[in-house]
């Protein structure tokens, strides 16, 4: 099992280039950003889903366009793998998103990852015209059309949600077919999208993954890798259990601070990779 780590990229924390080349100077290889176009101020969707939790931490508000920092990270770096953890699909015109991830990939060499979602703030979907309700759906029709875009070269397709005839839509990405699609949720048909259009499920850490990934690779007919967002850095057991279990991937949130407080937890989660190395098979 491997490790990476995961942003939110603000404008008074480590800037993306920076942090891209101090995290593949430090042997990392995978560094993905959150998205969030914005925070309604008039929030009433409550944050982890339900009422109770803490309140929602102020970086959620201060965020970078991912595919912004992605430009910065990828332009830095040589080997680094960079990607979305993840972009909010169903908020955006998937013609422009086919567009930013070809450039992103091409740009880089094919060393950009597409980890998606369907998000869980109603209030900032609505504010971009997607009905919560239909989100789930509007995200398949979405990736089912910037596949079509990546490997077509007319591409033409009609959906209820997007429709467009025979487009040119160049380069395409180096990856092939595509980049790597990481299909992020917790929910109890997330598995159905994995399987329908995913090339990996990324969960957040929580109970209930491994019995599911169980699940998920008896129902596969194709390799899928396991990719476990926010993984506890000092919970040994709980990452000793996701190797024991085939993930392939723990990705560990970084703070949005200073070199000096990344540098930090940057030791902590290399100090913690190490130790579960050393342990006995």
């Amino acid at each position: 099992m491997d490790a990476g780590v995961a942003y939110f990229p603000t404008h008074d924390g480590l800037g993306p280039a920076e942090l891209a080349r101090t995290v593949e100077e430090r042997g990392h290889r995978w560094l993905m950003w959150a998205e969030h176009t914005h925070i309604p101020a008039a929030r009433k969707t409550p944050w982890r889903g339900e009422q109770g939790a803490p309140p929602l931490p102020r970086k959620y508000a201060h965020t970078y366009d991912p595919f912004v920092a992605s430009a910065y990270a990828l332009g830095a770096t040589k080997a680094l793998r960079v990607g979305t953890g993840i972009a909010l699909v169903a908020q955006r015109d998937p013609i422009i998103t086919a567009k930013e991830v070809a450039s992103l990939d091409h740009l880089s060499g094919g060393r950009f990852d597409f980890g998606i979602g369907a998000g869980w703030n109603r209030e900032e979907m609505a504010n971009h015209g997607t009905d919560p309700r239909t989100r789930m759906k509007r995200m398949g029709e979405y990736v089912r059309a910037m596949k079509v875009i990546w490997t077509q070269h007319e591409a033409s397709f009609d959906g209820e949600f997007i429709s467009f005839d025979r487009i040119w839509s160049d380069p395409k990405p180096i990856q092939r077919p595509h980049p790597p699609i990481l299909v992020g949720g917790g929910g109890p048909t997330v598995l159905d999208r994995v399987l329908e259009y995913g090339d990996a499920w990324m969960p957040n850490h929580g109970p209930g993954i491994i019995e599911r990934i169980t699940e998920l690779r008896e129902r596969a007919d194709r390799p899928i890798d396991v990719v476990v967002m926010g993984a506890p850095v000092d919970d040994l057991e709980a990452l000793e259990s996701y190797a024991e279990a085939g993930v392939d991937r723990v990705l560990f949130w970084l703070p949005s601070a200073r070199r000096s407080v990344v540098d930090r937890e940057l030791d902590r989660v290399e100090a913690t990779m190490a130790e579960l190395h050393d342990r006995p098979v």
